[in-house]
């Protein structure tokens, strides 16, 4: 009885199994124009990607990169307005974004920002640097000190505290102290000395070794000093 049983369940199996791929046979037939047209059309989206990106990106990309060079090199010298604006043979960075953009690298918004910062252009360099999306922590942080920087040129220091504490976070390193010395200064233009002060003894208690921590007491003792 039992194997009886499971021969019926095979069969009933096998039936199910033939009645499936007969109706997936009499679907292909029926819809094959629809599906081949799919096939196809994936097929073209495919080619046009790798096209895209062989024959356009990549070029571009590597066009990108070679005019980087030079401005990267005046960057490194100090020579911002060349670096930024270029001199008619080669680009600077903003020539670079706006034939370019993106496919220059993400630092390529960095550099601009801080050229903008270095001429005095503070709400330029901002509009770039927060454009800059680099994931590596040093850099990043101190293009949002940058930022913090740009504001409090504009003199909108409770902004610039933001970006202050935002590059201290984002740093946790011995670069943080420079941060947070930024942060404490600003507190102080604020007038929230209170603040200043708990920025002044972090640097102190956290980072005795990086160069803002061999001055430290002197802010420290100057608000102390005024209690």
């Amino acid at each position: 009885m039992a194997k009886k049983n499971a021969d019926v369940t095979e069969q009933e199996r096998q039936e199910r199994v033939s009645e499936t791929v007969s109706r997936t046979d009499q679907f292909f037939r029926e819809n094959k124009k629809t599906i081949y047209g799919i096939l196809i059309a994936l097929l073209v989206i495919g080619l046009a990607i790798v096209g895209y990106y062989k024959f356009y990106y990549q070029p571009k990309s590597e066009e990108a990169a070679a005019q980087m060079f030079p401005a990267e090199a005046s960057f490194r010298s100090g020579e911002f307005d060349l670096a930024l604006n270029g001199d008619g043979n080669v680009l600077g960075f903003s020539q670079i974004i706006d034939d370019f953009g993106a496919k220059a690298g993400k630092d390529v918004y960095f550099y601009a920002g801080v050229c903008e910062l270095q001429l005095g252009n503070y709400q330029e360099a901002i509009n770039y640097l927060k454009k800059y999306k680099g994931k590596e922590s040093i850099l990043k942080a101190r293009s949002i000190a940058c930022i913090g920087d740009a504001y409090a040129g504009l003199e909108n220091y409770k902004e610039a505290l933001t970006y202050f504490e935002k590059a201290a976070a984002e740093a946790d390193n011995m670069f943080a102290a420079t941060y947070l010395l930024k942060a404490g200064v600003t507190c102080e233009e604020l007038g929230d000395n209170a603040k200043a002060l708990s920025f002044y003894k972090k640097i102190k208690d956290r980072y005795p070794q990086s160069m803002e921590g061999y001055d430290i007491d002197k802010y420290i003792t100057r608000i102390e000093s005024q209690k």
